[in-house]
């Protein structure tokens, strides 16, 4: 029986969407101190999407004999956060990052199910990051093409 992570290029490409998730989680967690509270409840939805995410990749990763990558106790943050903004700004960055490392995936396998959860990844991304977006006073609110690596 083959495996969805058969090839070490999808292997790879699954252990970085697992990377992005986790940092994902981190930076919801951080962000939850200084967003206001009527960002609460979505900012607890996406770290709830993202928690599921990771934890299916570890399953996946598993189940094909190869070990996840853990959890980072902490992340490096690309400025500091220091208010409801700076936190919003991460966010983007975070899902920025997420649909960056599930494209990669799914430039890298044929497997329906994991291309599915790889195409609701990136929309998630999306669609959540552009709620940050907004908060951040970032534009364009959606990217052109979600997933693409930022270029400059």
């Amino acid at each position: 029986m083959t495996s969805p992570l058969d090839p070490t290029a999808t292997r790879d490409a699954a252990q970085g969407a697992l990377g992005a998730e986790h940092a994902a989680i981190w930076c919801c967690g951080l962000a939850s101190a200084f967003l206001p509270a009527e960002a609460a409840q979505p900012l607890a939805d996406a770290a709830l999407a993202h928690r599921q995410r990771r934890d299916a990749l570890i399953a996946l990763l598993e189940g094909a004999g190869q070990r996840a990558t853990p959890a980072a106790a902490a992340y490096a943050t690309p400025r500091p956060v220091t208010d409801a903004a700076s936190a919003a700004a991460l966010l983007v960055v975070a899902e920025d990052d997420v649909a960056v490392a599930w494209r990669a995936v799914l430039e890298r396998t044929d497997d329906r199910d994991l291309r599915t959860t790889g195409v609701a990844a990136m929309t998630a991304s999306a669609t959540v990051g552009r709620r940050w977006r907004s908060l951040a006073g970032v534009t364009p609110e959606v990217p052109s093409l979600p997933g693409a690596a930022p270029t400059g």
